[in-house]
């Protein structure tokens, strides 16, 4: 398929358009809904030191639920045009409008937290043996309670929760859809960087650096709007979590992300002592490239050669199959995603860059993705599928209960992309055994090595943006020092724009270390299933997944990771998801014969 036969997904299954006269009354509904819960929450009462009884907290819970079970497909339907095409000018009057109307669930949130944070052990207590809705949402409870000691005065929390979106979210917005429409001039024409990105991943070496070489020069001409938007969001960031008496701007992150500051600690340390194994693994690419040393734009460079054209099609074909080795219900989900057009597949110019997925409507979900021909775009197709297979099994939760941290949101997606890149691995040999090896590493490394270093600038970025604005070139520089403290002296030459390129860094704070825990916590469930499935315990094993899964918004990772017998503290545990890549390296290393 050309970029332009890729599919897109399906919108009119929700409205027919974003001039449709139902999705018009559900955007003003939705306003109607959110003065309706003001006025609930000030009849009742709802705030800081005010009691809290079982009836009050049924009536509070099940409006909210209620609310935003109405507000998500409104936003994912606005957003499936825009992440799609950023100058769709009704579009973005559209996601205005529903940000604008719904902009009070913010300070009616901070309002729930600092009621539900004058609890006592005691109250909580009664209160879960007098109401079904408070053991239904008893984590969201006492999530609540734990946040409420670093809430601001309720002024505070309502006027932060209001300014967001013409302060942080903004910036936010800004990035988005500036880099969105950034091109770079490639032999004399002009490319969005998204494609330039893309074909650093090409076999010629001149393709990869005159792209690479494109890039750099269009993030150029984006470095001052790039750093005004960092300093904008991690200004506001940096300050909120000073205002609510966080140690440091990471302990938000673990809150949201629900670990504990040990968990991290235990996964870093682990990831930094693996770091000499992946220097290995470049070193080897460095010698099938024919290279002392590897460039930025060798890293996605494929090795070996692959047999099979990984068109968009064939992709599909493969993900189904595979799936369905590892259960009908699974492979089944697969092909009612495709069947139902729930992928936009193909880049273009105006599309963001990346791949992500979204819910829908009920169990449905849309993907986003960005296909190129190779066995790593299949693995993010499979990657996303995962997340909506997580999705799918949650569907029967309150939105209250599918909030998912980062963390164990990953799980499905690193298990089923595992499914996908050991299918391929199985029989190969050669070309095609170095070519998968390349892909699973690819993807280790950037989750391991690369999101490393991102963890490391974010870091030095607070420190430094809590004295003062950084300059473009201030960025760039803690970038580059960042990558070497991560990839070593293996990469000769380092990308010093990824801070303006990678859009995480203008979202949630610290949205990196979520992907490492994610790919480790999920190698460790995916082991535990090639046991089961040793054992003839499949189907007892799938139970328990699918249980997990549908639990992530019910529990902290630590107590859901115990299920299966996880200890999230123990060294022991990282370092055994990480041999299972140190045994992939060795591979490649044996394979490569350096």
């Amino acid at each position: 398929m050309t970029t332009l036969e890729m599919p897109r997904w399906r919108t009119d299954d929700l409205y027919a358009g974003l001039d449709d006269t139902n999705f018009t009354a559900d955007l003003s509904a939705i306003q109607t809904g959110v003065t309706e819960l003001e006025t609930l929450f000030d009849d009742l009462d709802i705030r800081q030191s005010a009691p809290v009884t079982a009836a009050t907290l049924d009536r509070v819970l099940d409006a909210m639920n209620a609310l935003t079970a109405r507000r998500l497909p409104l936003g994912s339907y606005i957003n499936a045009f825009t992440s799609v095409d950023s100058r769709n000018a009704l579009a973005q009057q559209k996601m205005g409008e529903l940000v604008t109307a719904t902009l009070p669930i913010g300070p009616l949130r901070s309002r729930l937290t600092a009621w539900l944070g004058g609890l006592t052990d005691d109250a909580l207590s009664a209160l879960l043996a007098d109401s079904q809705t408070a053991r239904d949402h008893e984590h969201f409870i006492r999530k609540s309670v734990k946040y409420a000691r670093h809430q601001m005065t309720p002024p505070e929390e309502d006027l932060a929760a209001r300014l967001h979106p013409s302060a942080g979210g903004g910036w936010t917005k800004l990035h988005g859809n500036y880099t969105s429409q950034l091109t770079g001039e490639y032999r004399g024409q002009p490319l969005p960087v998204t494609t330039l990105r893309g074909m650093q991943s090409d076999p010629d070496e001149t393709v990869r650096k005159d792209a690479f070489d494109a890039e750099i020069a269009a993030w150029k001409t984006a470095e001052m709007v790039c750093a005004a938007c960092m300093n904008g969001v991690k200004g506001e960031q940096g300050t909120l979590a000073a205002r609510r008496g966080f140690a440091d701007a990471v302990e938000p992150s673990l809150l949201m992300n629900g670990i504990d500051r040990q968990t991290l600690d235990a996964m870093q340390a682990a990831v930094v002592r693996s770091l000499p194994d992946f220097h290995r693994y470049y070193r080897a690419k460095a010698k099938a490239l024919g290279k002392a040393k590897l460039d930025w734009w060798d890293i996605t460079a494929p090795a070996g050669q692959s047999a099979t054209e990984w068109t968009y099609g064939a992709g599909m074909k493969f993900v189904e199959e595979q799936f369905r080795t590892y259960s009908a219900k699974l492979g089944d989900f697969a092909a009612r995603a495709f069947r139902e057009d729930w992928v936009d597949a193909g880049p273009r110019d105006g599309k963001r860059g990346g791949a992500f997925c979204m819910g829908w409507e009920g169990d449905a979900s849309r993907i986003m993705m960005n296909h190129a021909p190779s066995l790593d775009s299949v693995s993010t197709l499979a990657h996303e599928l995962g997340h909506g297979y997580h999705n799918l099994v949650k569907a029967a939760r309150t939105p209250l209960q599918k909030e998912t941290p980062m963390t164990l949101a990953e799980t499905a997606s690193i298990f089923c992309e595992t499914i996908i890149q050991n299918a391929a691995q199985a029989g190969a040999q050669g070309a095609e055994k170095l070519y998968v090896l390349e892909t699973q590493l690819l993807g280790s490394s950037q989750v391991v090595v690369d999101i490393h270093s991102r963890f490391l600038f974010e870091q030095a970025v607070f420190e430094k943006r809590a004295q003062r604005d950084l300059t473009p070139q201030e960025l760039c520089d803690l970038m580059t020092w960042a990558q070497r403290e991560a990839y070593g002296d293996t990469i000769a030459t380092l990308h010093p724009y990824m801070w303006a390129v990678k859009p995480h860094y203008y979202g949630m704070q610290f949205y990196n270390y979520p992907y490492t825990f994610g790919l480790l916590f999920g190698l460790g469930v995916y082991a535990q299933y090639v046991q089961a499935r040793s054992e003839g315990r499949e189907a007892e094993f799938q139970a328990k997944y699918d249980d997990l899964l549908a639990s992530t918004g019910l529990g902290d990772a630590r107590s859901l990771a115990q299920r299966f017998g996880i200890d999230l503290h123990a060294p022991d545990f990282w370092e055994g998801s990480l041999n299972v890549i140190r045994a992939q390296i060795d591979e490649y290393v044996r394979t490569v014969g350096a």
